[in-house]
């Protein structure tokens, strides 16, 4: 068989044992005559890549590196859905359906609401050929790369004509689904992740979200995510209902979810709420809810939208599951800024299929209303069905005699016994030895190396910890003088203060050649990466980017004055002054020249900006609120582009103020106080026009 017929059949006979296992839970061939199939095709495609197709199998092991993703704007808007917490406001909302209809009879699609990530992702002629996220539902990023790993999702319909006709699928069409890591997945990282003495993930859909952003498809690749798909998209009217749709998708071959249930009035649909309260943690992945819709799109049309969500649909939130344990004491954490955290250390109990140990206690002033003493027994729960915290106490089970034993809030650091301090109008209290505080230090250096930063993940908690204490490093920019020797052979035996399981974490031949292979390659990483790295109180991620791309070098921003950096959109009096201060601080001036020195990047990359025009040439500009031609960013580009200097407050130098819909009222009354002048979304227009 030449090599183009044979890349034809395998691509069509893989994609049809996938469909047979993933759809029809149906094994053709083992495991290894699949993988070795695979890796045949994989062969081929590497001898002759022109004859890879779009729907290959092979893009589901991943293994391209996208450097970028590019942002891309929606053809149909991804508008976020109101929500209620109780029957009451749900019988409220529809009676407004019922008058809204003026009477018609209509019925409900009940569906579980999956807690993951949304995506968009777009057929053309039964071809997979782009995934999206949300984003601010006007725009997204283009990830589709990582989508394509996803193995229930259909690369391509694989049927005829006739069928894809007959399904009402043989168009160009978009589809709407939540992807979202599976909890035993979740869990099989974490115990991986902790073995190797690396950093956990935090919770399933903060994961799933962090993965699908990955440059590495094949590392998506390996954390099999999944996504069950709720929405379909057209042009054309295909379909009378939206159970037609959620049908014929399960027909083509999509991962609809069997939970959905259609319901002929609100009653049927509060008895599927009440059904699935508890049910719902059997099923694969986190929930938070359920989303009730109309069945009959003619109906949703008739309905139509408000500025943000469709009439014809809400979500229904379910209440954090709570339950009662022993709080057995609290311990304080101190994270890089000082901020000193206390944490509930409780009997352990199961919320939300995950066993709960700790809870957060957020500051002194929550230990004070709830009036909590070791020995009580405390209602928990999970926040948002992820942060364990503690809502109340349960009295019934209260030892009177607890309340001469009253927590107190710690008056010294847990970790260096400085005498803690509480700024004005803050609610934490901060250990202010910075330069001194094992945990302030710890944590500074593990913000530096993060993903969002400098992204040396070769390095973890557990490494960062041996290095300190063998006196490797005593911050970040030490990570750039380590040799290979001074590594090989390091190693710690960790014992999980919950658990008490004991892990070895070892510095082996691989993995210091990875530590320093990591350390070298993030000397490239872009300015705002190293800046945010530094670990500037209140510049975050998009601040760092603004001021690298309004300063271009560490030296502007380093001599910027105070009316400089206001200048800066998103940048306010408070994270002015604190960069100011940052820089007033010779230890910190120490460390800047120490990264310098390794060969850090510290300039802005020359990206030239395409200018449209000069029509707001010499104007100061702000605007305020959602517009409908533009998203945030294209808001700002536009006004860049021709122009115009975008600033981040109101002043009196505000040539305008754009306002747009839900505009910040404390921007409208500056702007009236100080006689600034304010335009509409359509006068903006017209001054580009001139």
């Amino acid at each position: 068989m030449a090599p183009a017929e044979r890349i034809q059949f395998l691509t069509d006979k893989l994609n049809y044992y996938s469909f047979q296992y993933y759809q029809n839970a149906v094994s053709e061939i083992s495991d290894q005559e699949f993988d070795l199939l695979l890796k045949e095709l994989e062969e081929l495609e590497r001898k002759y890549p022109d004859l890879k197709r779009e729907d290959s199998p092979t893009h589901r092991v991943g293994g391209e590196i996208t450097k970028e993703f590019p942002t891309v704007k929606h053809k149909y808007p991804m508008l976020s859905l109101s929500n209620t917490y109780n029957e009451e406001e749900l019988r409220e909302w529809d009676e407004r359906i019922r008058k809204g209809l003026n009477g018609q009879p209509y019925e409900y699609i009940c569906e579980i609401k999956f807690d993951g990530i949304s995506l968009s992702i777009s057929y053309e002629n039964g071809v997979l050929k782009s995934g999206v996220t949300r984003g601010d539902g006007t725009q997204g990023d283009d990830i589709t790369t990582n989508v394509k790993t996803l193995k229930s999702l259909p690369l391509s319909l694989g049927k005829s004509a006739g069928e894809l006709s007959a399904l009402g699928l043989n168009g160009d069409f978009e589809i709407r689904g939540e992807g979202f890591m599976p909890t035993k997945v979740f869990e099989r990282i974490n115990e991986e992740l902790q073995a190797e003495g690396k950093q956990l993930l935090a919770n399933p859909r903060n994961s799933a979200a962090g993965t699908f952003k990955m440059q590495d498809s094949s590392v998506v690749a390996s954390r099999e995510l999944d996504c069950y798909i709720y929405q379909f998209l057209s042009e054309e009217d295909i379909f009378k209902t939206h159970e037609e749709s959620l049908l014929a998708l399960r027909k083509a071959g999509f991962n609809v979810s069997d939970s959905w249930q259609k319901v002929s009035d609100i009653d049927e649909a509060i008895a599927y709420i009440n059904h699935w309260s508890e049910k719902r943690h059997t099923l694969p992945c986190a929930t938070d809810g359920i989303v009730i819709k109309l069945n009959n799109y003619a109906q949703r049309e008739d309905l139509g939208f408000t500025a943000k969500s469709p009439r014809w649909a809400i979500a229904y939130k379910y209440k954090a599951e709570s339950k009662s344990t022993l709080l057995k004491g609290v311990t304080y954490q101190v994270g890089r800024t000082g901020a000193v955290t206390p944490v509930a250390e409780l009997e352990p109990v199961i919320l939300s299929m995950t066993t709960v140990k700790r809870a957060t206690l957020h500051n002194a002033d929550e230990i004070e209303r709830l009036g909590l003493s070791v020995g009580d027994y405390v209602f928990v729960e999970k926040a948002g069905e992820i942060i364990p915290k503690i809502t109340g106490i349960d009295t019934s089970k209260r030892n009177e005699d607890l309340f001469k034993t009253r927590i107190e809030f710690v008056k010294k650091c847990p970790a260096c016994d400085t005498e803690l301090i509480r700024t004005e109008g803050e609610a934490a209290w901060y250990c202010p030895n910075e330069k001194g505080c094992p945990p302030q230090i710890k944590g500074r250096i593990e913000h530096f190396i993060q993903r969002k930063a400098l992204d040396i993940d070769s390095l973890g908690e557990g490494k960062i910890e041996i290095l300190i204490e063998n006196g490797l490093i005593k911050d970040a920019a030490d990570l750039y003088g380590l040799k290979f020797d001074d590594l090989l052979g390091l190693e710690k035996v960790h014992e999980d203060e919950l658990t008490g399981k004991k892990r070895k974490v070892s510095f082996k031949e691989k993995t210091v050649d990875n530590i320093i292979k990591g350390i070298e390659s993030s000397k490239q990483q872009p300015f705002a990466k190293v800046l945010f790295g530094m670990g500037i109180r209140f510049v975050g991620q998009t601040t760092a980017e603004k001021l690298t791309d309004y300063f271009k070098t560490i030296d502007a921003l380093e001599t910027a004055s105070l009316e400089d950096l206001l200048n800066v959109p998103d940048v306010g009096e408070k994270v002015a002054q604190s960069i100011l201060e940052y820089f007033k601080d010779d230890f910190n001036l120490n460390f800047l020249n120490k990264l310098k020195a390794a060969g850090l990047q510290f300039e802005a990359e020359n990206t030239i900006k395409e200018m449209e025009g000069s029509a707001l040439e010499g104007m100061i500009l702000l605007y305020t609120g959602t517009f409908k031609n533009y998203s945030r960013s294209e808001i700002e580009e536009k006004i860049e582009a021709n122009g115009g200097k975008l600033v981040s407050g109101v002043s009196k130098k505000l040539s305008y103020l754009i306002v747009g819909e839900a505009a910040g009222p404390s921007k409208i009354a500056k702007a009236e106080k100080l006689g600034v002048q304010m335009i509409s979304e359509e006068e903006f227009e017209a001054l580009l026009a001139y």
